[in-house]
């Protein structure tokens, strides 16, 4: 028996470490070829790690909430043969030149094969315009079987949070009908950034945050901080930089607002088993009256302004291990 040693994959041009959020088969279990073996997250992107072999998993390399490399061995899994996998022997002797341009080491970046294919088979565009997340395993799979957006999106998935598994769309292909023809993705529109005027777009540069070294005394306690909240802390600096902030403060006459509450609040209670709160009314408010007033949901670039026909309205909520999210509510007005 040979041994062969899973690379983590690389998932985008600037990724370059990704977390290990589940692990979906354990040591000693079976594998057939395209399994997923993990579940992964980085800054831009949660994904699965499909098995590029048939064999009996040997070994967890990481384990969950662990950060890996690009590169780094993940999992080795035992095969037939007598020597080890020669191709991993191949990866493994890959080791760029310093002087190598950084498009070209990105390229020579080891375990960027274990994925065949994914980013040359499925371009940015395809199957982007959904509220859903498809691991680039699905995406494929869906290309190649001639899949239409409204046909994925309507497979029940029966993964982390409903995704759709590679399980998931092969039933699906599998069992759908036969006279029924896929139709074509529907390809993202371009924004055109230029003026039109021979003008450039002004050049927008921000100064890079100043790193401020605490030191702590010994009566203070360091915590690292878990991939989201490093998430977190990364966006809100990037959105100093990039968003304008205004606060103004306008007084409302809300009674009738608090009476309407104050009068449903009980019987909502008992039908959704959940307290009302005004949150969701502000936030119907708001839906409103950016259809009233829609230069309000804008945005810019460079001489061009956006106005976003989609109403879609973030909410902060905590979660119980006290880290703050902000799920986007899509189309908040319907």
């Amino acid at each position: 028996m040979a041994l062969y040693k899973l690379l983590l994959p690389k998932m985008g041009e600037s990724v370059s470490e990704a977390t290990i959020t589940k692990w979906l088969k354990q040591p000693g279990d079976l594998i057939e070829e395209d399994d997923t073996l993990l579940e992964i997250a980085t800054d831009k992107v949660d994904s699965e790690v499909p098995s590029p072999v048939k064999g009996v998993l040997k070994e967890h390399c990481y384990t969950v909430d662990q950060t890996v490399q690009v590169g780094e061995v993940v999992a080795i899994i035992e095969i037939e043969g007598e020597n080890e996998e020669p191709a991993i022997q191949a990866q493994e002797n890959i080791a760029p030149s310093a002087a190598t341009p950084e498009e070209i080491i990105a390229l020579n970046i080891p375990g960027v094969d274990q994925l065949p294919n994914l980013t040359a088979e499925i371009p940015s565009s395809s199957y982007e315009n959904t509220l859903r997340f498809y691991s680039p395993l699905v995406k494929n799979i869906a290309r190649h079987e001639g899949l239409s957006q409204d046909e994925l999106d309507r497979i029940q998935g029966t993964g982390a949070e409903g995704r759709v598994t590679k399980e998931d769309i092969l039933t699906y292909v599998s069992h759908r009908d036969s006279s029924s023809k896929s139709t074509k993705a529907i390809p993202a529109e371009h924004t055109n950034t230029s003026t039109g005027m021979g003008t450039d777009s002004p050049k927008i540069t921000s100064a890079a945050p100043s790193h401020v070294h605490t030191v702590a005394n010994g009566s203070d306690e360091i915590i690292e901080m878990d991939r989201m909240r490093r998430l977190i802390a990364d966006h809100m600096v990037k959105s100093v930089q990039t968003s304008p902030h205004v606060c103004s403060f306008v007084e409302a006459d809300v009674t009738n607002l608090v009476l309407w509450r104050n009068k449903v609040k009980d019987a909502y209670k008992k039908r959704e088993g959940e307290n009302i709160t005004f949150t969701p009314l502000f936030i119907e408010a708001i839906s409103k009256a950016l259809k009233d007033f829609p230069l309000v949901n804008i945005s810019i670039d460079g001489y061009n302004i956006i106005k976003k026909k989609n109403i879609n309205i973030g909410m902060a909520a905590a979660l119980p291990n006290g880290n703050l999210i902000v799920p986007v509510i899509k189309n908040a007005d319907q």
